[in-house]
């Protein structure tokens, strides 16, 4: 293949990025202009358009979103101190120790992948209600404590750490959890950072089985919080509808960009292609 070829094909993959980046982004420009311009131009492209913080004040007092805001916070603390706890020491047992059928209980793990959530929504919630949970932030939150996909993600992590300075500790009399604690821990400490960034994006996003477990404003996330407020039957413009929107997906954008370094350097390192 010749050099102007391979220019020729970075050219037009930079350019197909661009393009695709700029769709996506499409979407939250406008919920941005909306959000921080007077309703009437919301869909006018004005340059000069005058610019109002009324929208985020109205959308503020018209929805209890203080209270989405908290039971969403709660939901995805309570989700992600979890699955860390959980997830490391399933990682933990998988990366170090040997044991009958280790191959095959880490299968039957990577198995929940393959499995979407909306199939066991029935069961889930049959089990839920058994507990006498429902429209409480645990039953939200239960589900999805044990994480197949942060056992391997961790267990990828933990594979890479030297064998030296496991034995290392071992000379010095630190006990497995210590190894754990003291060795593990802090040299994965990127890919709990891009992990906690999926799970508390994914939980923070999460709707349908939020919606079918919860029934009241004391348990109910921002995502179904703000699916009752943009319905139609409320009557509420878009720049209102668009700032409330923005109000909730404005830590995720932030956390990202804070985090963005350690999520990539994390993902490259994982062995996942």
């Amino acid at each position: 293949m010749k050099f102007g070829e391979i220019g020729a094909g970075k050219i037009l993959e930079t350019v197909g990025a661009w393009m695709l980046g700029g769709i996506w982004l499409m979407p939250v420009v406008f919920a941005f202009w909306s959000a921080f311009h007077p309703a009437e131009f919301s869909t006018n492209f004005e340059l000069f358009a005058p610019l109002t913080m009324d929208n985020f004040v109205r959308a503020w007092s018209y929805a209890p979103f203080p209270r989405y805001l908290l039971n969403t916070f709660v939901l995805v603390t309570l989700i992600l101190a979890a699955q860390f706890v959980l997830c490391t020491l399933a990682a933990y047992g998988f990366a170090r120790f040997e044991f009958f059928g280790k191959n095959v209980v880490f299968a039957l793990v990577l198995l929940q992948l393959m499995i979407m959530p909306e199939v066991l929504l029935v069961e889930n919630y049959r089990t839920i209600s058994s507990m006498g949970l429902l429209d409480t932030i645990p039953a939200i939150g239960l589900p999805y404590m044990a994480s197949a996909f942060g056992i391997f993600l961790l267990r990828q992590s933990f594979k890479t750490i030297p064998k030296e300075l496991v034995e290392a500790a071992q000379v010095e009399g630190v006990s497995a959890i210590g190894i754990l604690w003291k060795v593990y821990v802090p040299l994965a400490r990127s890919t709990y950072i891009a992990y906690g960034l999926v799970s508390v994006s994914y939980h923070w996003n999460n709707f349908l089985w939020p919606l079918v477990v919860t029934s009241s404003v004391n348990s109910r996330p921002l995502t179904v919080g703000l699916a009752i407020f943009g319905a139609p039957e409320s009557g509420v413009d878009w720049s209102i509808i668009t700032a409330a929107t923005v109000m909730t997906m404005s830590p995720l954008l932030l956390a990202f960009i804070l985090f963005q370094r350690q999520f990539v350097q994390s993902f490259m390192h994982s062995g996942i292609k």
